[in-house]
């Protein structure tokens, strides 16, 4: 099994809609979404990139209940994104589900201003994630859908590309908001629910809406997919393997507010620098993501995907024992940057020659909640072992696992001629 399978059966690249020879590498739905996506992030990154300073020097939360609602944050998306890829294969109308996530979330920000509690801000959270997962994986379905196999890479990094320009400016929008503003939080939530709002009608008007047709003209129409069916793909080794690997990977893979946390104690940055942080992990990101998409479409997928698990081992070591010097900001959100680039679009892009059409959300999905999962258990433990043993016992356990299960990632995804 390796990332890069360039053994795809006919069904999996038979959509009648794709273009052969000379033509616009990226589809248009593709730059829709994208767009959808960027203005999404713009709310959604806004709210992420407060809330760690807001739970902890507002509403004094310890880091094991930080760590807790961070949890929630992304557990209940991985739970929610089985579902949510399902029936938009049973459907067979991945917009559909994809708007209703979308809109489930908008709701969602402007009940962050009457959160106050941890029950209230986890409900919210919860349903918030409850979006997320719902059109994760519609959304990358009808991307994976509208390219070619060989081009799976770099659309995905286009797309992750426009996403992360959202994630750049929603920490500065609100680092000038909490700097404008009276109720600085307050102003933040309610900004990010305008923006929210505003992604999900650019959506509804401009992603084509019609129905999955990919039968054929005069085909028969294609039965309801069934939930065994959907399961069965845990038949096929190439995805068990995918899953497997991001599942082992993501129990040691600390979250991003973590990470900003550990970096602020570390360097020493101001509270008023905080919400600052996300964006120099934006910034690289944006710049890397297509050239390493088109790089792992090039050269193999797993080279790219363990290269950025590499980064993010650096950066961690970084955290531990570098001296406190000006360059160590810069570097650890290069490094953070760099993790997603070669990771976050490569890992769907690889699914493209493993999972039949008709069941790319769902396959989609089962990868997806197999690392998300193991994230929300590693923002359990970590949150845990901070609050008992201190941050640099917490983080150098983390490293240590990233670690080795990268070096079994290596030998899982291996392909059978040897190394790529």
């Amino acid at each position: 099994m390796y990332l890069t399978d360039r053994s795809a059966t006919p069904e999996a690249d038979a959509t009648p809609d794709r273009r052969r020879g000379p033509g616009p590498k990226v589809a248009p739905v593709v730059l829709v979404l994208g767009t959808v996506s960027l203005i999404t992030d713009v709310s959604a990154e806004m709210v992420t990139a407060v809330l760690p300073l807001y739970l902890v020097t507002t509403l004094g939360f310890s880091p094991l209940g930080f760590g807790a609602l961070d949890g929630v944050y992304n557990g209940v998306s991985a739970l929610v994104q089985l579902t949510g890829g399902h029936l938009a294969d049973r459907i067979r109308n991945h917009k559909l589900l994809a708007g209703l996530g979308y809109g489930l979330s908008a709701l969602c920000k402007p009940l962050l201003l009457l959160a106050g509690s941890i029950g209230a801000l986890g409900t919210v959270l919860a349903l918030d994630r409850t979006g997320k997962g719902l059109r994760t994986a519609p959304r990358d379905a009808m991307i994976s859908l509208s390219t070619p196999v060989e081009r799976q890479g770099r659309a995905f990094g286009v797309h992750r590309a426009m996403d992360t320009t959202g994630a750049m400016l929603g920490p500065l929008a609100a680092f000038f908001i909490l700097r404008a503003a009276a109720d600085g939080y307050d102003a933040v939530f309610g900004v990010s629910a305008c923006v929210a709002v505003l992604g999900v009608v650019v959506l509804l008007l401009f992603v084509p809406g019609k129905r999955d047709t990919q039968d054929g003209a005069g085909a028969e129409p294609r039965p309801p997919v069934r939930v065994g069916e959907a399961l069965a793909l845990l038949r096929l080794p190439r995805l068990r393997a995918l899953a497997g690997c991001a599942a082992l990977l993501g129990l040691t893979t600390v979250s991003d507010a973590f990470v900003y946390l550990l970096l602020q104690r570390r360097a020493g940055v101001g509270e008023e620098w905080f919400t600052l942080l996300p964006l120099g992990t934006a910034v690289v990101f944006l710049l890397l993501a297509v050239p390493l998409g088109a790089l792992a479409d090039r050269i193999g997928r797993r080279t790219v995907f363990l290269a950025g698990h590499v980064g993010l081992l650096t950066a961690y070591a970084l955290l531990l024992w570098a001296p406190d010097t000006p360059l160590l900001v810069p570097a650890v959100l290069a490094l953070h940057g760099s993790f997603y680039a070669a990771t976050d679009g490569v890992l769907p892009a690889a699914l493209a020659g493993v999972v039949p059409e008709h069941l790319r959300a769902s396959g989609l999905a089962i990868v997806g909640t197999s690392q998300a999962l193991a994230r929300f258990c590693c923002s359990l433990a970590f949150g845990a072992a901070w609050t008992m043993w201190g941050d640099g016992t917490a983080l150098a356990g983390s490293a240590i696992g990233l670690l080795c299960c990268a070096a079994v990632a290596g030998v899982v995804l291996r392909p059978s001629g040897g190394p790529r």
